[in-house]
C-alpha cells in the first residue's frame, strides 16, 4: 500500500496549526502562573506566614488585567473563533459563551480591584471580600480555559484550513509574553512587568525570600 506523502501545503498547515494552538496553550499556562500566585500569596497572608505586598499585588491584577485584555482574548475572538464561525455553525453557541465569558472576565477583575482597594484601606472585611473575590476569578478561568482546550481546539483542528491557520499563526506570534517563551513581538511592557512580579513573589513560586 502507498504511504501518502505530505505536501508542502500540508506541511505548512501542520506547522501553522501546532505553532497556533501551542502559544495559545503556553498564553493559557502564562495567565494561570500568575494567577496560581496570586492564590498563593493570598493563602500565606490568611495563614499569617508573610504580610501582604500590595505593591505586588497591584502589580498582579493589572498583569491579569492586561494581558488577556490586550493580546490573548482580541486573538481568540478575533481570529480563532471568528475562523471558526466561517468554517462551520457546530460550535456557535459555545463560542457565543466563551466570547460572553471574555467579557464577563473584566468585571470579575474589577471586583478583584475593588476589594484590595478596601484591604488597602483597612476596612474589617477587606481580606476575606479579597480573598474571596480572587478564588471566584480563579475557578471561572480555569473552567473557561479548560473549555478552550478540550474543545474549541480540537474542532478548530477539524474544521479550519491551512490558510486559516497560517493567520492565527501569523496574529498570536504578534503577541509577546515573558512566561510563555516566546519572545516575539515589540510590545516590552509584560516582560519588564513579569520579571518584576517574579522577582517579589515568595519561592516556590518566585524569586523572592521564603516565607519564614
Amino acid at each position: 500500500m502507498k504511504r501518502a506523502v505530505p505536501t508542502e501545503q500540508g506541511e505548512v498547515m501542520t506547522s501553522a496549526m501546532h505553532e497556533a494552538m501551542d502559544i495559545i496553550k503556553a498564553e493559557h499556562r502564562a495567565l494561570a502562573a500568575v494567577i496560581n500566585a496570586l492564590k498563593f500569596i493570598v493563602t500565606e497572608v490568611r495563614a499569617k506566614r508573610i504580610n501582604p505586598d500590595f505593591k505586588l499585588l497591584w502589580a498582579m491584577l493589572y498583569y491579569i488585567e492586561a494581558f488577556p485584555e490586550k493580546l490573548h482574548h482580541p486573538k481568540e475572538d478575533g481570529y480563532l473563533f471568528a475562523k471558526l464561525r466561517q468554517r462551520t455553525h457546530e460550535c456557535d453557541a459555545l463560542l457565543d459563551e466563551l466570547e460572553n465569558q471574555h467579557r464577563a472576565g473584566e468585571e470579575r477583575v474589577r471586583d478583584m480591584q475593588v476589594a484590595l482597594g478596601h484591604f488597602v484601606a483597612g476596612k474589617a472585611d477587606g481580606f476575606d471580600t479579597f480573598a474571596s473575590a480572587v478564588e471566584r476569578f480563579a475557578d471561572f478561568n480555569w473552567k473557561h480555559m479548560s473549555i478552550e482546550e478540550r474543545e474549541v481546539l480540537p474542532l478548530a483542528g477539524k474544521h479550519l484550513t491551512p490558510a486559516d491557520w497560517k493567520v492565527i499563526s501569523k496574529a498570536f506570534q504578534q503577541n509577546q509574553d515573558p512566561l510563555t517563551g516566546v519572545a516575539i513581538g515589540a510590545d516590552l511592557e509584560f516582560s519588564r512587568l513579569f520579571t518584576e512580579i517574579v522577582n517579589l513573589v515568595p519561592a516556590p513560586l518566585g524569586l523572592g525570600a521564603s516565607p519564614r
